[in-house]
């Protein structure tokens, strides 16, 4: 008996087109989510491009940098794409201009 009255009650009927209002609040959570992403991942990742570019710009003869392998050395010479690290006396490798990681401050290598 108390099974019988449970199927009984039926839910109210929903509109038939759900109206703008209902499509809109149904994409908020969605445009919510791209903005967060936006300020937590995307905008703080071209922030530190930006900065790695201008860095790679500025490089000049004899600045000490680290590249991306690990090795530390000093600027002999500047090309358009490509530079030389002088990591020793006289050993001298040939690098793109955007594998260096870090210029270092002046008289950090001995």
């Amino acid at each position: 008996m108390f099974i019988a009255q449970a199927f009984a009650q039926t839910a109210p009927a929903a509109t038939p087109a759900g109206g703008p209002e209902s499509s809109l609040l149904s994409m908020l959570p969605l445009l919510l989510m791209f903005v967060v992403l936006y300020f937590v991942m995307i905008r703080p990742q071209m922030k530190k491009q930006k900065e790695h570019k201008a860095m790679v710009d500025a490089l000049a003869k004899g600045d000490e940098v680290v590249t991306a392998g690990g090795l530390l050395g000093r600027v002999s010479k500047l090309g358009e794409a490509f530079l030389h690290v002088e990591l020793a006396d006289g050993v001298e490798v040939q690098i793109q201009r955007s594998a260096v990681v870090q210029v270092l401050p002046k008289g950090t290598l001995k």
